[in-house]
């Protein structure tokens, strides 16, 4: 027996469903953007009402932007880190993601 969806409940399932298939590039996103979209696919997920081959894509793009969103958290507290080292006199430079691989 299947348990009664009230209309809101299925709006807002569309309505997620929908944000989460009309995505962006995950280059192309900015950093709150990122943060968003998974929140939105662990909504998504916690629903327990995709099948497996919507939730294990779902799954690997949450990956792929928790991994953006901390290569640009890392960017962003390492720009912080070179303004507070030279006391807010040196113009803020890229973050080399580079450098820190050996």
């Amino acid at each position: 027996m299947q348990a009664k969806v009230s209309l809101p409940e299925l709006i807002n399932h569309y309505v997620l469903r929908a944000k989460i298939m009309a995505k962006k590039k995950l280059e192309n996103l900015s950093f709150e953007e990122s943060l968003t979209e998974l929140d939105t696919i662990v909504q998504s997920l916690e629903q327990g009402e995709l099948s497996l081959e919507e939730s294990m894509a779902l799954f690997e793009r949450g990956l792929n932007l928790s991994q953006l969103s901390q290569v640009k958290l890392q960017a962003a507290e390492q720009k912080v880190q070179i303004l507070l080292d030279n006391n807010g006199t040196a113009k803020l430079t890229d973050f080399d993601s580079s450098a820190g691989e050996s």
